[in-house]
């Protein structure tokens, strides 16, 4: 159940701002991955898992799919594990350090090739700069064939495209925490095609948020 109210803005992943944006935007999401992620058997990638919840809602619709989670904070493991145990998913793997600026630990999927990588709500509470670990790393792991799937709040071409974004924007600065902020949809594209990645589709999503699908066709 959602909170009655909207809680404070906290980016750590258990925090119960996540949860509630979590639970807003997780059916949103579930829709377009319904459409889009593969029909027969594959392997999904998440990027930033935090708490979990998203990928422990997801994995239990497609049944086909094995899904990895993965986190630069070892803190929230025993969370993504205590939900996994909750929804009895089989097809959630234990969660991995993954750290997209520092690419000796992405070693630990040396050899190993996904169908699927999602990210949702990174940028707008991370450096545009992890964009490039972000699309080095999915050209490492994502098949020939593959797509990266971002979610989140973005600038298009400089400009905010709604008032409310805007004002998200203003919040997000008012913190004063460097690299806060929305990010430009061009400016996550220039890293993409710097690793042979191109935007294949820009997906307009509820509360003026998008979905952004990168493939290397």
């Amino acid at each position: 159940m959602l909170p009655p109210e909207k809680p404070a803005l906290d980016p750590h992943p258990l925090s119960p701002y996540v949860a509630w944006a979590g639970n807003c935007n997780r059916d949103p999401i579930l829709e377009v991955f319904k459409k889009k992620l593969p029909q027969n058997e594959g392997h999904v990638l998440e990027f930033a898992s935090g708490s979990g919840m998203h990928i422990n809602y997801f994995a239990p619709h497609f049944q086909h799919l094995s899904f990895q989670p993965s986190d630069m904070n070892e803190e929230a493991f025993e969370n993504i594990r205590r939900l996994t145990q909750q929804t009895q998913a089989k097809n959630v793997h234990p969660p991995i350090k993954l750290d997209l600026t520092q690419p000796q630990t992405w070693s630990v999927l040396a050899g190993k090739k996904f169908d699927t990588i999602f990210c949702i709500n990174v940028f707008q509470v991370a450096p545009i700069a992890i964009a490039d670990g972000m699309m080095e790393c999915t050209a490492n792991l994502l098949k020939d064939s593959g797509s990266l799937f971002i979610y989140g709040p973005f600038k298009v071409h400089g400009k905010y495209t709604t008032p409310s974004n805007e004002e998200f924007h203003r919040t997000l600065l008012s913190y004063k925490v460097p690299e806060w902020g929305l990010k430009d949809i061009a400016d996550i594209t220039k890293y993409a095609q710097k690793h042979r990645l191109n935007l294949k589709e820009k997906i307009d999503m509820p509360s003026n948020n998008f979905t952004l699908v990168y493939s290397f066709r």
